[in-house]
């Protein structure tokens, strides 16, 4: 995997990619799904590369050659720079698995994922992907209730740009982030810093510091050394300020 998801060995990402440890294989959601074959072709399939930060994992423009997971760490997917403003869409938190849109139609990627710290990203070959979804009726059933809880993200994305408060802006990009179908590894806490999170929101890290003094105020989370611990999804979700 390269900073433009190619398999050319001359790629820094590509070439330092390996097996999956059987713990990182246990952080797998999908491999829950399918039967002893099934998995035994997806993990030999299966490999891991480590990311830094600012690596790109996809880029704009490139052919999808793998669809991707985060094992550990943090990602971003934005529009590309040199089209104006770098606009966030959203962040991928770990556990998720992204770009299953762009495998199933064979297209180029219309988006940049890229590291905000080191990350493990996880990847299976389209040929893979493509031959689990002609024979796994499990895999099929995550891949359609991916796309489903992606589109109610996407839709939430839309209302949280329109949103007045920072604050609230804050605390919904943050339920995002716990969203325990899309990002089943994030647990109770989310490791990220307040520069990392105002990448996220589109506010500078001084306004992100105040919401988060505002929402622990009220009891919905709770920042701690290297993170913030949700206390109150439901009120990130849907409560008012």
């Amino acid at each position: 995997m390269s900073p433009s998801a190619s398999p050319r060995p001359s790629s820094p990402l590509r070439a330092r990619a390996r097996a999956l440890t059987l713990e990182e294989l246990a952080r797998i959601p999908w491999l829950q799904a399918l039967n002893p074959a099934e998995r035994e072709r997806a993990e030999d399939a299966l490999v891991v590369t480590a990311a830094q930060a600012g690596d790109y994992v996809c880029r704009i423009g490139r052919p999808v050659t793998y669809w991707f997971g985060l094992v550990d760490g943090l990602l971003k997917m934005s529009n590309d720079e040199s089209l104006g403003p770098v606009i966030t869409f959203t962040g991928v938190a770990p556990g998720g698995w992204f770009g299953e849109g762009t495998v199933l139609k064979h297209e180029q990627y219309r988006y940049n994922i890229q590291a905000l710290r080191k990350s493990h990203v996880a990847g299976i070959p389209v040929a893979t992907f493509d031959w689990l979804l002609d024979h796994s009726l499990g895999f099929n059933r995550f891949v359609m209730n991916q796309l489903n809880e992606r589109l109610g993200q996407f839709i939430a994305a839309r209302e949280i740009d329109r949103l007045g408060s920072p604050d609230l802006r804050v605390a919904r990009n943050l339920a995002a982030m716990f969203h325990p179908l899309l990002y089943p590894s994030v647990g109770g806490i989310l490791r990220i810093t307040q520069q990392e999170l105002a990448y996220l929101v589109g506010l500078s890290r001084q306004r992100v510091n105040e919401a988060l003094s505002t929402l622990s105020a009220k009891g919905w989370i709770r920042v701690e050394y290297g993170g913030v611990r949700v206390l109150d999804l439901q009120a990130l979700r849907q409560g008012e300020l």
